[in-house]
């Protein structure tokens, strides 16, 4: 006996309208508004495009949460492609349809779920309007019928505003929403209203970039990423709409220039660094700051630290030319001094003085959960010298020293350092320099496997057997790293 419960009536009925798209398409002027949402997601499920598009333009409610009914499309950029297609015919009408209310489409595949969840069960006309509260058609007067006229002028140039997640604007393989948003920024007109916690940037140039920004709300921005070789002078160019994203946490920038074939002036080095670091002067929110192959650092870091607002919770400072003289502001400023984590990897620190990581070490040792000093020409001399601050870093529960050129006594007084602090939980290190034989370096096995194990007896000695410890062999090259586990 088959106990599969028999389709429901609303089911049968979207699925015969669906049969023939021009009759489903024709139905909508009249069709009530309750039977949009089974009709919609049965669209959707039979990619029925030409239906999708017209049901974007005529959708009765001013909520359309899509991303929630892509997440389990076996090809979501068919009903994208579909919607953004509808959405592109309502935005270039100068008369929209009557019935349209469209003004949030959302893309975000985690949001408003219970809307279509409620469709897909029982049928309850009563809980129609707990969505989000339609507008209920009125008995129309002559007065009303004015006010209405006047309403609907003044919605012909209200944008709709699309809500993200994510929006990575990338040069290569344009997606869609990408596509469509230069399209549209092509044509200058019924631009939509771009909400998005995540701002990501590769490759792209800034001419295009520019016109997407003037569709975001910049406010709405939280986490802001840039990828690609953009030089000093573009960075400046993205400053200012930078600034407006006044609730800004997160800021990552990654690769940029210093044009080798542009006779750079210092004094326009300076303008534009200055151009670029006063904007963050604006922003009050921001915790966490990623400086990657950022080439025009050197000698200038407390130009951009010293605009900093609040203090930073995350510090990255990684493969760039820094001076002693960065090193001791970094050191000393008031806003790195409350850091949980904290990255310096591949800045070379060869044959400085370890005197600003002793300072910078005891500043944050209250708070300090993650340190990476990965690369960085660290000797036992300087390693040394930083231990007993490290040993007061209480919450510190992994660093990684991998890459630097020390021996087994300065790796093991390192461990003792560290492994017994309470929260201490993984140890990137590199292999000692003893574990290396003749002229050319090479790594001898059977060195690292004695070393390795008299460390698991160290370990158990300081009662911490179930610390991890992984050793990399500095001699590999970076995508062949060899990776040895001490637990």
């Amino acid at each position: 006996m088959n106990s599969t419960s028999p389709p429901r009536l609303l089911d049968l009925a979207t699925q015969s309208l669906l049969r023939v798209e021009a009759w489903a398409m024709a139905a909508l002027e009249s069709l009530p508004m309750e039977l949009f949402p089974p009709l919609f997601m049965e669209a959707v499920a039979g990619r029925h495009s030409e239906t999708l598009k017209a049901m974007v333009q005529a959708w009765p409610f001013s909520h359309l949460p899509l991303g929630a009914l892509m997440k389990a499309q076996q090809a979501p950029q068919d009903v994208l492609k579909a919607a953004l297609d509808g959405l592109d015919v309502l935005l270039a009408q100068k008369v929209r349809p009557r019935r349209w209310k469209l003004k949030v489409l959302d893309l975000r595949v985690n949001a408003n779920t219970n809307f279509w969840n409620r469709w897909s069960g029982t049928w309850d006309r009563s809980s129609v309007g707990s969505f989000e509260g339609p507008e209920v058609a009125q008995p129309k007067t002559k007065r009303r019928k004015v006010d209405d006229s006047r309403k609907e002028e003044k919605q012909l140039l209200a944008p709709v505003q699309v809500l993200l997640e994510n929006l990575c604007l990338k040069k290569a393989t344009p997606d869609e929403f990408l596509t469509f948003l230069l399209k549209r920024a092509k044509q200058r007109k019924g631009l939509p209203h771009l909400c998005c916690r995540k701002l990501e940037f590769i490759d792209m140039a800034l001419g295009h970039l520019q016109k997407i920004l003037r569709m975001v709300q910049l406010d709405c921005v939280q986490e802001v990423e840039v990828h690609g070789s953009w030089d000093l002078f573009t960075l400046a160019r993205f400053a200012p709409p930078l600034g407006q994203m006044v609730n800004l946490s997160r800021l990552r920038v990654s690769d940029i220039l210093l044009n080798s074939f542009t006779p750079w002036a210092a004094e326009e080095v300076e303008k534009l660094v200055f151009q670029f670091s006063s904007q963050l002067l604006r922003l009050h929110q921001l915790q966490e700051l990623h400086l990657d192959s950022v080439f025009f650092l050197e000698g200038r870091l407390d130009q951009v630290l010293r605009c900093l607002k609040t203090p930073l919770v995350t510090l990255f400072i990684t493969n760039c030319l820094l001076l002693e003289s960065d090193l001791t502001y970094l050191s000393s400023c008031l806003h790195t001094s409350h850091l949980r984590y904290l990255n310096l990897s591949d800045v070379n620190m060869m044959g400085l003085s370890p005197e600003f990581q002793q300072v910078l070490l005891e500043g944050v040792s209250a708070t300090l959960h993650r340190l990476e000093l990965a690369g960085c020409g660290i000797t036992d001399y300087q390693l040394t010298s930083i231990l007993p601050a490290l040993g007061h870093c209480s919450r510190l529960t992994s660093f990684s020293f991998r890459g630097n050129p020390v021996s087994t006594v300065a790796v093991e007084s390192l461990l003792r350092h560290t492994v017994v602090l309470s929260k201490f939980r993984l140890g990137l290190l590199p292999v000692p320099l003893e574990c290396y034989v003749g002229l050319q370096g090479t790594l001898d096995l059977g060195n690292l496997r004695g070393y390795l194990a008299e460390l698991r007896l160290t370990l158990q000695d300081l009662g911490r057997p179930d610390a991890v410890l992984l050793f990399s062999d500095s001699a590999c090259s970076y995508h062949t790293i060899l990776l040895y586990s001490v637990t």
